[in-house]
């Protein structure tokens, strides 16, 4: 799979586990409707960063979940 980012192919994620969680991450952010659940989906992303970060990934990963995040606040903003 690769990871699409303003669409944009910024790197393909070799590893299945990593995929999916990084999936799994992404999704949760999307679904995000108020304030209190981005702060859930903030510590989700802290956690993927900090446990990955053990068995090393690309830094486009977390970019990549920062900007959802930041996309989704903006969204959830809006619509408040």
């Amino acid at each position: 799979m690769l990871i699409h980012h303003h669409n944009k192919v910024l790197m393909p994620l070799t590893n299945p586990q990593l995929e999916n969680s990084y999936n799994k991450v992404i999704a949760t952010i999307k679904s995000c409707k108020t304030k209190s659940q981005l702060k859930g989906a903030s510590r989700m992303v802290e956690n993927f960063k900090t446990l990955y970060k053990q068995v090393g990934y690309p830094k486009t990963i977390p970019y990549s979940l920062d900007e959802t995040l930041k996309q989704q606040y903006i969204i959830t903003r809006c619509q408040l």
